[in-house]
């Protein structure tokens, strides 16, 4: 077998045709989304109220396993994709594993990380729509940052609401966003109604969430004419366009006869890993292949592995629609962490789905300082600066390799990393004067959260 180098880069050719839908492949089936008032499903044209009418049909979309991507989309993924499939002969090296550990790399475009492969789409659709603007939420910022990205490429006005921790964490990612013409708000503001609302509630220095920047930027989409909502995780139709991620690592890996044992990303609403597994557990669902599946997740915000499988509203509002998740209750304000990305109170429908059927086989949660151990680890050993969500991943693919040095297990691991952490220079700082801190929530946090969890018959 010929040997895998240490970067293994695709011609354009190989950007996916199609994107992959794992629903439809799915013999049991993510719950619907409930409309709030009425706990009904919601239909194509209750969701095209908040939505690009397209991306609402995407998003109730069971029965197409493969969706078509139109050539404009392919003609803007390349100028940065494919991405490369890396080989971590270093690390291997330096953890004296017998084990092949591989990473996607996301970072190689000027958001930095994976979140423009949606962003792309996302903003077509609104221009095909013929819509004018469009409104968002955005955690550590790195959502932000695309979607301004594809606004400015398709020319649609762009409003984000930045979780107020990450606003005054990451200064510069808001910068980035103003350069491509995006008007960026802290989260809660006094913007809009339910801004003032959660202020009066939390109080002014409240650090917010993305359950509070979901509801504003909503509210401002739904009361704004020729205006949309579009989120960057979570949805069925962000998981969707993410496979892209998932079909260029398989298709790279088959070029060296390769197949993963082991698959981790990190998870905060679960599009960066439900976009890389999406092929492989269309394999395992078939049984042609049985990869070990682990999503990993912040001990601040833990919706997998301290969650409720339950129905919850998507944000602090209740204005959203319903969705069947694992959650630790809309409620929720988790710590300001600097993972700023991995703060949503629940996960993807499908990656609860997929948990819930034990499809996914294990939820980890790391604690702050141990994600940044292995991210400046990483980061001297591999020489690429690690964003502290894509360091979840890192640390448990590193803590899956000592393992098989252990028992001497030549297994292949396969993780995503999801972005690059030079916007995240305060954290580091943070790290490396001992200044960081660990906060884990209390049962009693999570038990009065659980508490106010909407009643579903």
């Amino acid at each position: 077998m010929k040997k895998v180098p240490y970067r293994i880069n695709l011609t354009e050719e190989y950007i996916p045709k199609q994107w992959y839908n794992i629903s439809a492949d799915m013999i049991d089936k993510a719950p619907p989304l409930l409309i709030p008032n009425t706990r009904k499903p919601a239909t194509i044209d209750d969701l095209s109220q908040v939505f690009c009418r397209e991306l609402s049909r995407q998003e109730l979309d069971n029965e197409n396993a493969y969706i078509d991507i139109p050539e404009e989309i392919r003609d803007y993924y390349r100028t940065c994709r494919p991405a490369p499939l890396m080989r971590a002969y270093a690390l291997e090296k330096a953890l004296c594993t017998p084990a092949k550990i591989y990473y996607k790399f996301e970072g190689n475009n000027t958001s930095g990380s994976h979140k423009l492969n949606s962003a792309i789409p996302q903003a077509y659709y609104a221009k095909q729509e013929g819509l004018k603007n469009l409104t968002t939420e955005t955690g550590a910022g790195q959502w932000g940052t695309a979607l301004s990205m594809a606004c400015a490429h398709f020319g649609i006005d762009l409003t984000v609401y930045m979780v107020k921790g990450s606003y005054n964490q990451k200064p510069q990612r808001r910068t980035v966003m103003q350069v491509f013409g995006a008007n960026v708000i802290p989260s809660p503001s006094n913007k809009t109604n339910s801004g003032k609302a959660m202020l009066e509630k939390l109080g002014k220095d409240t650090t917010g969430s993305l359950g509070c920047a979901i509801t504003e930027a909503v509210e401002h989409a739904v009361s704004h004419e020729n205006t949309r909502y579009v989120l960057g995780s979570v949805l069925n139709q962000v998981l969707l366009h993410q496979s892209i991620i998932g079909l260029e690592s398989k298709a790279a890996m088959e070029l060296y006869d390769e197949y993963p044992d082991i698959i981790i990303g990190c998870v905060g609403g679960g599009s960066s890993y439900g976009g890389l597994i999406a092929p492989f557990m269309g394999d395992k669902i078939k049984k042609t292949h049985n990869p070990y599946f682990i999503a990993v997740e912040p001990k601040s915000c833990p919706s997998l592995s301290r969650g409720k499988y339950s129905y919850d509203y998507c944000d602090v509002g209740q204005i959203t629609p319903l969705a069947k998740m694992y959650t630790v209750g809309s409620d929720f304000i988790p710590s300001p962490d600097h993972a700023g990305g991995l703060r949503y109170h629940g996960m993807s429908p499908i990656i609860s789905k997929l948990y819930d059927d034990k499809l996914i086989d294990e939820a980890r949660a790391i604690e702050q300082t141990g994600i940044f151990d292995a991210a400046v680890e990483f980061a001297r050993i591999e020489g690429i600066l690690p964003a502290p969500e894509s360091s979840h991943a890192i640390k448990v693919a590193m803590d899956e390799a000592v393992k098989c040095r252990e028992t001497n297990e030549a297994k292949t691991i396969l993780f995503v990393l999801t972005g690059t952490g030079y916007f995240d220079m305060s954290a580091y700082g943070a790290y490396m004067d001992k200044k960081m801190t660990d906060y884990i929530p209390t049962n009693e946090e999570l038990k009065n959260s659980f508490e106010k969890l909407p009643e579903v018959e």
